[in-house]
């Protein structure tokens, strides 16, 4: 049977988790990035789930394990920084029992950030959880796609037909390459992603696939909202592709006019039974989790602190790969 990337939201075995180490990278963030990723792995593992924090050296494993639960298995793998969710691999099923992890290059977002570690980072952790992997030809980060489980892809086109990623394919080599590695059969491609953000418009910071043919999309908060076209074009292009649209608020401008921050509500990371719901000492923090909350009955939403985390880029789903359950 072919392999298909299944919806987040459908039962993991385990979610691996990025811990900050590089102080040379994070500076005076790195404490406080520490204690936000540890608090979502805490929080991940008070539910029950499996957590496994990823650390590069036995300085970082200590650190880690003064911060997190005695319950959380810490491993160690190469990486260039932790946003597992680029580097990682993306586990497939097959639906008859099969599962295996799909890698593919990685250039540092369009070479911006290159790090020795992050092309070992997939074959490792696929290794520590006893998964077939193999590697695509081209370049793809996790977080610039998003699948609702029946074959359903949501992306943008800032990041994927990007000249930075694979200059010698064309949009429609592209969608075979997508289709043919991780079993999507139908596209809804926005427009642009955030300001700010370094990964081109990755679509966990614009919008999210939250049940079948349903997508989460912000709306504006505030005049000053660097990102108010950005959301109006997506959710126009999902309302025409035939989408359902839920409304969750942006944290609105986080930063200078000038140089917004990629704050988003959106990099939430799904776990089995806890929605872990970034936030930024914005007025909207609550109102944004309560609202990422409806999306999910039967999980609670829970809302941490994220800011120091931003500072390297990402957030909570951006640092994080889970790893989807045989079991149905």
């Amino acid at each position: 049977m072919a392999f298909l990337m299944p919806a987040e939201w459908a039962p993991q075995d385990w979610i691996w988790i990025g811990f900050p180490a590089h102080a040379d990278l994070w500076e005076e963030d790195l404490e406080p990035a520490q204690a936000q990723m540890a608090a979502f792995a805490n929080a991940v593992a008070e539910t029950g789930q499996q957590v496994r924090l990823v650390v590069r050296d036995d300085l970082a494993e200590a650190q880690a394990r003064a911060l997190v639960s005695a319950s959380i298995a810490i491993e160690k793998h190469p990486y260039g920084d932790i946003w597992l969710r680029d580097t990682g691999p993306l586990t497939l099923l097959d639906g008859a029992g099969g599962r295996r992890a799909q890698g593919f290059g990685f250039n540092g977002w369009g070479g911006k950030f290159i790090m020795p570690g992050d092309l070992d980072t997939g074959p490792s952790l696929a290794a520590a959880g006893a998964l077939p992997y193999s590697r695509a030809d081209w370049i793809l980060e996790g977080g610039a796609v998003e699948s609702d489980g029946t074959g359903l892809l949501l992306t943008t086109e800032q990041c994927l037909l990007n000249a930075n990623r694979n200059p010698a394919l064309s949009r429609e080599e592209i969608w075979a390459n997508l289709q043919r590695d991780l079993g999507f059969d139908r596209v809804l491609w926005l427009g642009q992603g955030l300001a700010g953000d370094h990964t081109d418009g990755h679509v966990d910071n614009l919008a999210r696939l939250v049940d079948v043919n349903t997508v989460a999309i912000p709306l504006a908060s505030g005049a000053d909202d660097p990102n108010a076209a950005v959301y109006a074009d997506a959710r126009a292009r999902a309302q025409a592709f035939g989408l359902t649209v839920r409304d969750v608020p942006s944290p609105g401008l986080i930063g200078e006019e000038d140089d917004a921050e990629p704050a988003s509500y959106m990099n939430f990371a799904i776990c089995n039974q806890v929605v872990v719901v970034p936030t930024y000492g914005s007025p909207h923090d609550d109102e944004a989790v309560a609202a990422v909350g409806a999306l999910f009955p039967g999980r609670a939403a829970v809302g941490l602190r994220a800011d120091a985390v931003l500072t390297g880029g990402g957030s909570f789903h951006c640092a994080s790969q889970h790893v989807p359950s045989l079991r149905v």
